[in-house]
């Protein structure tokens, strides 16, 4: 009986961790959609450690123009990009709807304000179309255009998208 049981342990345990892999899988495939004007966006929600509400933004001298400033988030101070400026729009007002999604890149937390949250989708690599129609002299922001439906999803690559001066930021301040 003690073999049946581990035997059924083990079995237990195996699928588990297939189980666990899936998920895994299932997440490279997950997107946390959100708005900028009129378009949607897209980042792996992989990336994605928590969306926030706009708070007291404190500016920092000498950084890129799309970079607002930071915010000290439960002890921990996050730069903070304006997607919007960081893509060469319009400023806009922030309002009720502006949040900060806040990204893990590359060991360091870096925020993006946008206009709103969407929704999280899974976004197979078989809807996802490469942008090498695009031509672009250096390194594009955009990796892929996410089908949905009818719907679009504009998929950035978040390590282009937020350069290394970027989140550099917090480690000026210590």
């Amino acid at each position: 009986m003690k073999d049946a049981a581990h035997a059924e342990d083990t079995n237990a345990q195996a699928q588990g961790a297939e189980a666990i892999a899936a998920d895994r899988e299932n997440l490279d495939d997950m997107y946390l959609t959100f708005a900028i004007g009129e378009e949607h966006y897209g980042v792996s929600i992989t990336m994605v450690t928590e969306i926030v509400g706009l708070q007291k933004i404190m500016s920092v001298p000498d950084v890129p123009h799309y970079i607002k400033g930071v915010i000290n988030l439960r002890g921990k101070v996050i730069p903070l990009m304006d997607v919007r400026l960081r893509f060469g729009m319009e400023e806009k007002p922030y309002d009720d709807r502006t949040v900060v999604i806040v990204l893990q890149v590359n060991n360091a937390p870096i925020g993006m304000i946008v206009d709103g949250v969407s929704e999280v989708l899974d976004i197979p690599p078989s809807q996802i179309d490469p942008t090498s129609g695009f031509d672009s002299k250096s390194e594009n922001i955009v990796s892929g255009i996410g089908r949905i439906g009818e719907r679009v999803a504009i998929l950035l690559d978040i390590g282009v998208l937020v350069s290394s001066a970027d989140i550099a930021l917090p480690s000026m301040t210590h």
